[in-house]
């Protein structure tokens, strides 16, 4: 999708005034499920368009690429009403118009629908979409993420941090918007055509997918929420994202007359810089769920710091709790589990492995890359902690889980200066006296690139 780097749509709706507004997906693909039921011949393409020129946001730039809104036929007024009453759009600080979706991560409405816009336009007009990558912002700065009040009944969130112009909530609804802009622009050419898709239909397979021990993330067919990082990367990067950004950022100097920043020789190594930032961030390392996120509470105590690069990597399984977790709150709930049984049982200042990762894709938090942990006696000041939730005595964690592990955090942390170039690899029974992390998965991480015999 196309969004200014000077006139950032940020949405925002609002439920009646005596009912507290929950800002959750599920709540808002609700509402665009109401409009759709009021109104049966509605597509995809009209219900986005009307969010648009209802949110009025007709910069420049979004002008160029999807045309001006008051140019689209004129919706009944009957429409107008109902969406109006589904949504308000506003303009807003990067704290509001973001919504929290079901796999934990919070998403920026304006550039999923203006991706979803950008590519349904494309198939109308049989030309190829512009891509997303006109949501970094000019001098490519990043992040943060946030906080919710409520994992449950979110209403407030609030950003870690002073906000770029490229938050991650952003960047989420940037990639989201591509994806499924794309998916749907490419129905068309399916032979036979596919029965009309609605809106809501979309969102909902997208976000609301339901895993099992029988069908985790490897055997979902589709797009889904927390795959973004990997679809986005296999749509945009072929693209050639330095020249997209390059001639989005000369289209915006031209609309705003400002050709002459094009002189300045500091911006394209700004956006070569900005782009490597971004793929490390983003494409290169794991989605991680914040500690804020999951429910941490507080550390009892201070943190010791370690001092990165460290030369090892401890592979561990929680044997307890002993089943995957297959969801955002599943997860959550095992993480404040051992958190818990951490500080209460074993007297520990805080949950004692530096992350934790998932089967629902995602790897959380504990005391992350800066904060020495209480993984492995001995042996916390050198290396990390990582263990994969469940009891692998005699199964395997799903595939995704372990390449997550294996590929992504791993090279996330080389890449990122944590982890040593030339790290070992051990699991937890090859220095301490247990049988962490179970005979199955030992075997299968003895098969691993630098693992320590």
């Amino acid at each position: 999708c196309n969004v200014s780097n000077t006139n950032l749509l940020i949405v925002h709706w609002l439920a009646p005034v005596s009912t507290p507004h929950l800002r959750s997906m599920e709540s808002f693909i609700s509402a665009v499920e109401q409009v759709e039921q009021s109104n049966p011949t509605l597509t995809p393409l009209a219900l986005v368009r009307a969010l648009r020129r209802i949110a009025g946001h007709d910069d420049p730039l979004t002008v160029h690429y999807l045309g001006a809104s008051n140019r689209h036929p004129v919706l009944s007024a009957t429409l107008d009403q109902a969406i109006l009453n589904a949504s308000s759009f506003s303009f807003f600080d990067k704290e509001r118009g973001v919504v929290l979706a079901p796999d934990g991560t919070t998403v920026a409405l304006a550039p999923l629908l203006l991706g979803i816009e950008a590519g349904l336009r494309a198939r109308e007009a049989e030309v190829g979409a512009e891509t997303d990558l006109q949501d970094f912002s000019a001098d490519l700065r990043l992040g943060p993420g946030g906080c919710w009040d409520s994992v449950e009944q979110p209403r407030v969130f609030r950003l870690s941090r002073t906000p770029t112009l490229a938050t991650d909530a952003l960047i989420n609804g940037g990639m989201d918007g591509a994806i499924l802009g794309t998916a749907l622009g490419n129905l068309s050419r399916a032979a036979p055509p596919p029965p009309p898709t609605r809106l809501s239909a979309t969102l909902r397979g997208y976000y609301g997918y339901v895993l099992s021990e029988d069908r985790g993330l490897e055997e979902l067919r589709g797009h889904a929420s927390a795959k973004r990082r990997q679809s986005s990367r296999s749509l945009l990067e072929p693209l050639d994202p330095e020249r997209q950004v390059m001639e989005t950022l000369v289209m915006v100097w031209k609309l705003e007359k400002t050709e002459w920043i094009a002189l300045d020789d500091g911006v394209e190594v700004s956006v070569k810089e900005g782009l490597k930032a971004f793929t490390h961030m983003y494409w290169d390392c794991p989605p991680i769920i914040s500690r804020c996120q999951w429910g941490a509470e507080v550390i009892r105590g201070t943190h010791s710091p370690l001092s990165p690069p460290l030369p090892y990597l401890y592979i561990h399984h929680t044997y307890q709790p002993s089943t995957p977790c297959l969801s955002f709150p599943a997860c959550s709930r095992d993480m404040r589990a051992m958190q818990r049984f951490h500080q209460d049982e074993r007297g520990w200042k805080d949950i004692g492995y530096s992350f934790v990762v998932g089967s629902d894709g995602y790897v959380y938090e504990g005391r992350g890359w800066h904060n020495r942990g209480a993984h492995t006696r001995d042996r916390n000041t050198v290396g990390y902690g990582v263990a994969i939730i469940g009891n692998y005595i005699s199964t395997l964690p799903s595939r995704y889980s372990m390449d997550l592990l294996r590929h992504r955090l791993v090279q996330c942390a080389v890449d990122g200066g944590r982890l040593a170039v030339n790290y070992t690899l051990l699991g937890h029974r090859q220095v301490v006296n247990t049988s962490c992390p179970g005979d199955a998965f030992y075997s299968e991480i003895s098969t691993w690139d630098r693992f320590g015999k």
